[in-house]
Formats: C-alpha cells, sequence, structure tokens
C-alpha cells in the first residue's frame, strides 16, 4: 500500500515541476511550488526522515514562498486593484 502511495507522490512531484515550467503566471508557480515542497516533506516522512520533512516544510512551502510573495509584491507583479479607480499603470 505504501508503495502506491509513494507512485502517486512522485508522479506528482514530477507534475508540479513540469508545471512549473509551463506555467504563464508567476503567482501560479509559486503556488505550485509551495505543493511540491509540501509533497516533498510527506515522501520524507515516508522515507522515515522527520527531521528533513520539518525543514522541508518550514524552508521550502514557508520561508521560500514568503520571499516569494513579497518579491512579486515588490516588482508589482501582484497588485490589490481598488473597486472604485481601476489602476492604471504608468509609464516612466
Amino acid at each position: 500500500m505504501s508503495g502506491i502511495i509513494e507512485t502517486v507522490l512522485l508522479v506528482f512531484l514530477i507534475l508540479c515541476a513540469v508545471s512549473c515550467n509551463f506555467s504563464k503566471s508567476l503567482l501560479s508557480t509559486i503556488i505550485i511550488f509551495m505543493s511540491y515542497s509540501l509533497v516533498m516533506s510527506i515522501i520524507w516522512v515516508l522515507l522515515e526522515s522527520p527531521d528533513l520533512a520539518i525543514t522541508e516544510a518550514a524552508v521550502g512551502a514557508g520561508v521560500t514562498s514568503i520571499l516569494f510573495f513579497i518579491t512579486l509584491k515588490q516588482i508589482h507583479a501582484i497588485d490589490v486593484h481598488d473597486e472604485e479607480a481601476p489602476h492604471e499603470p504608468t509609464e516612466k
């Protein structure tokens, strides 16, 4: 039974890696990367390595993703739109 679960998780990892390459949106790529890290941490648990699982979950899905989100916000790739006045990009 665990062999089937490991196979499904490994196939999911491959699909995540391929979909990151073909994704057009930076935000969706980060979300796919987060899911990749979470599944990888589950695989580390199945391989009986909880220290690596905790590190993968904390660094891969946690800290790195937060840094990516902050970077997207700083370069204005994620914009918060006002409902009253739409945001128009300005040219310099």
